[in-house]
């Protein structure tokens, strides 16, 4: 049975996934329903009835194959492959002028993808192979992606836009629980939080989270959060790490401005 806490928060809900409540539109959420679960728990042990020694097998367990530095075709990009892309795309004038979500200097990678081929080269195993790099720059609001030719490391695409909020990266999730932390409406979560552990809530790294995309919607929000849409703005779902889900819907955390709001669900 999981541990409930009723003060704060509202509830602290088990692990299943929680409906978005309100006008505001949600995307992308995940929830990782077994994050922090014992994994032992419903594991069986033994053989089954009528099963004679002889018919059981002891488990080999293989070493993974060493990555390749370059995949061919079709493959998932390597290790080694993502990180010569980000490299190229971040040639060039984005990584002066851009900023990440803590502030820092160059944008957030958010993706690295590899591209879908070009027209005529979908069956052709010598066709280039090239990823689609997506970054946010929060000094202007913008989501950039670049396309790369991984073979001679050049640019081949840049598109810029805004308005367009793809789900946030685990970097995103983690800095807004740090400004909800720091925030005086973190003020439920780390009670709840001291409820379930008896242990101060300092930091990110001791939650599990996972969050999504909050937009604005006309007259359905605090003022303060119309941006949202245009600035970058989510709603975390926060897990005790071996424990209870705390429920925080009704915070809204704007990455752009740096700021947290409460939502009135009404």
């Amino acid at each position: 049975m999981r541990e409930t806490v009723h003060r704060h928060l509202g509830k602290l809900v088990a692990g299943v996934a929680i409906a978005a409540v309100g006008t505001a539109a949600m995307v992308a959420i995940t929830l990782p329903g077994t994050a922090g679960a014992d994994p032992s728990a419903g594991a069986s042990g033994g053989t089954r009835a009528g099963q004679g020694p002889d018919e059981v097998r002891p488990g080999v367990v293989e070493q993974a194959p060493a990555e390749r530095g370059k995949g061919t075709g079709r493959d998932p990009l390597t290790d080694d492959e993502i990180r010569r892309a980000e490299k190229f795309a971040l040639n060039g004038q984005l990584p002066i002028t851009g900023e990440n979500v803590d502030g820092g200097r160059g944008p957030q990678r958010l993706s690295v993808d590899l591209a879908e081929p070009e027209p005529g080269e979908a069956d052709d195993p010598a066709a280039p192979r090239r990823a689609d790099i997506t970054f946010y720059d929060y000094k202007s609001d913008t989501l950039v992606t670049r396309t790369v030719d991984l073979d001679t490391g050049r640019v081949e695409d840049t598109t810029t836009q805004h308005g367009v909020q793809p789900p946030p990266s685990r970097d995103e999730n983690t800095e807004a629980a740090r400004l909800l932390i720091a925030s005086p409406l973190g003020a439920g979560l780390k009670a709840d939080y001291k409820d379930a552990t008896g242990k101060e809530l300092t930091s990110p790294d001791q939650l599990l989270l996972s969050g999504g995309v909050y937009r604005a919607a006309p007259g359905a929000q605090p003022a303060v959060l119309d941006p949202c849409g245009t600035h970058r703005c989510v709603r975390l779902f926060t897990k005790v790490r071996n424990g209870p889900w705390i429920d925080t819907r009704s915070l809204v955390i704007d990455l752009s401005a740096r700021r947290v709001a409460a939502f009135d669900h009404g």
